[in-house]
């Protein structure tokens, strides 16, 4: 293994989370870096770590304990903490991502400890180059970006956003393998609107109203700007960004540098990878599928036309496929003719005729129930935020019309989830064939328990911009979501087994995220939005970019007396 040379030594060296090694420093690196009698005499190795720190992790009460324990290991030494998570991605998930990181975004200015990452205000808008030119931003691939508007379906969280940030790209490192040393959380401190943010004392972000309008664009901009300036060829994710913000963003930027919004993006092909899984053990192919989406904003829209996609590929007429789509929002049944409808809404209005014979249990709003009954569907998504939506009412309607009803309760954290698995599974006399966004217990299928799948976007962002990065791509299109959301489904166990799971375990993202990678790169190339590769060229240039949480040998860097 090669040496990594070092001009840092002593407590300084054991404050910097990428070199320190802790009790794992072999006696030569110690007498070289002037580490003998910082630390206990016996010389640990990293397995003896993992161990001790599992074990403490283990010991703890709470999930806002674990989640802060490895927050303050990450921030101590990178090389253990992902060492820890990779060896327990199947336990540790669930903490460091969802459900437990809307809860350390909420408690974020409580548990801050140490600065990680960049805050980047409105004040900052003409430093913003200066401040990105920092040396150690050099090695910088990829950024993760949350303005803290919309934190899963917590909303307004203000400063503590940047929890997702740290959050999605401890992700990009434990599922998709990206050395954590060239990513960079960044959080938008626009300002917020949470009162209860702005009366703490301890809040830690930007204590103004937040930034909307003209304002907040130049920010953006500016933003946007001096990234592409400093990194020409970043990866550039956009997470959390509120309804208003999120297409339109979106819209503006995806074809001026490599970004993607994973709400929209990344949500649409898990949701579209899972039911292409699905339709396996249901037997009804993708275009014979009828389609309810219970919220309609910028995730549901996004589900709805990468779903549309592949149905047009599958041999759908473009129109018929979009009529196969039942949108829902706090209105009820997007209807043309309706009032404030967004752009990206507008391809899937049902028209007004198609629903004008339907007896509604609530005249003049058609509600969920109401289009479980009169459509024939047969999957049921939700990404709305809203608790307990999927009521009994629209799943047993919806069961009488289809012998395997699809439901996915997608919102997150699970406190935000439309639905219970259990509840699924006795609503439907346990036809149902589910995933949900956060993780849920075994639920009782056949007098056995029966995982449920966590239909999650940490299945397919890590696969994604591995790809994306690997082979140089110039923007990331949906042809390249399309590719992430077909290799998920070539994946699924159900393929073989109808009985099986429809998503891989856990346990298997690392290599699942090279097998998305491959895909996307391979999409990337078909499409000419990169340099031309083969297979064997796309697979090389994946795996070159997969870092393994081990410690390298170090060794103290001398001055030349050229350099004197």
């Amino acid at each position: 293994m090669d040496a990594v040379e070092t001009a840092r030594v002593g407590y300084e060296l054991l404050t910097d989370p990428f070199l320190n090694k802790g009790t794992a420093f072999t006696q030569e690196e110690r007498d070289a870096l002037e580490l003998n009698g910082l630390l206990p005499p016996n010389i640990g190795t990293l397995d003896d770590q993992v161990s001790r720190r599992i074990v403490a992790l283990r010991g703890l009460h709470t999930d806002l304990g674990r989640y802060t324990f490895l927050r303050e290991l990450q921030d101590l030494n990178e090389t253990l903490f992902y060492a820890v998570l990779t060896r327990n991605l199947e336990e540790l998930l669930p903490i460091v991502y969802t459900p437990t990181v809307g809860l350390g975004c909420q408690e974020f200015s409580r548990i801050f400890r140490k600065p990680r990452g960049l805050y980047l205000s409105p004040p900052h808008k003409d430093r913003l180059p200066e401040i990105l030119a920092n040396r150690r931003f050099d090695d910088v691939v990829a950024i993760v970006v949350t303005d803290g508007e919309r934190i899963l379906g917590l909303g307004d969280q203000g400063a503590g956003g940047m929890g997702i940030s740290i959050g999605k790209l401890a992700l990009y490192t434990g599922c998709g393998g990206l050395n954590p040393a060239t990513t960079l959380p960044i959080m938008l401190d626009v300002g917020t609107d949470n009162e209860r943010l702005l009366a703490d004392p301890l809040y830690v972000g930007w204590r103004h109203p937040r930034v909307r309008g003209a304002e907040y664009d130049a920010f953006v901009e500016a933003f946007v700007e001096a990234v592409a300036g400093r990194w020409p060829h970043v990866l550039l994710q956009f997470e959390d960004f509120a309804k208003a913000n999120a297409t339109r963003l979106l819209g503006l930027y995806r074809d001026r540098l490599c970004c993607f919004n994973d709400d929209i993006q990344g949500t649409a092909a898990v949701a579209t990878g899972t039911l292409l899984s699905a339709v396996n053990v249901t037997g009804i192919p993708l275009e014979r599928q009828t389609v309810a989406i219970f919220g309609a904003g910028s995730a549901g829209c996004g589900i709805a036309t990468l779903l549309h996609r592949a149905m047009v590929e599958d041999g759908l007429d473009p129109q018929v496929a979009a009529r196969r789509f039942y949108l829902i929002d706090q209105h009820g049944l997007l209807v043309e003719g309706m009032n404030d409808i967004a752009d990206f809404q507008r391809p899937f209005l049902q028209p007004a005729d198609a629903v004008a014979g339907w007896t509604l249990e609530q005249p003049g709003r058609i509600g969920l129930t109401d289009v479980c009954r009169n459509a024939g569907v047969t999957a049921l998504i939700g990404v709305s935020g809203q608790p307990g939506a999927f009521t009994r009412e629209a799943v047993t309607a919806m069961a009488a019309a289809t012998p395997r009803p699809i439901i996915f309760p997608l919102s997150n954290p699970t406190s935000r989830s439309e639905a219970k698995p259990e509840d699924l599974m006795a609503w439907t006399n346990g036809r149902v064939v589910m995933g949900t966004g956060s993780p849920f217990p075994p639920v009782m299928r056949d007098a056995n328990p029966f995982e449920v799948d966590q239909t999650n976007n940490s299945y397919i962002f890590p696969g994604v911009g591995l790809g994306a990065i690997a082979v140089k791509a110039k923007t990331i299109n949906d042809g390249m979501f399309m590719a992430a959301a077909r290799a998920l489904a070539e994946a699924s166990p159900a393929r073989s087994d109808p009985n099986a799971n429809l998503l891989p375990r856990v346990a298997q993202l690392r290599e699942l995220s090279v097998t998305i990678a491959i895909a996307v790169g391979e999409q990337a190339c078909r499409d000419k939005l990169c340099p031309a590769h083969s297979r064997e060229e796309i697979e090389e240039a994946v795996r070159e970019k997969i870092w393994t949480p081990l410690y390298h040998p170090l060794r103290r860097l001398t001055r030349r007396a050229s350099d004197a």
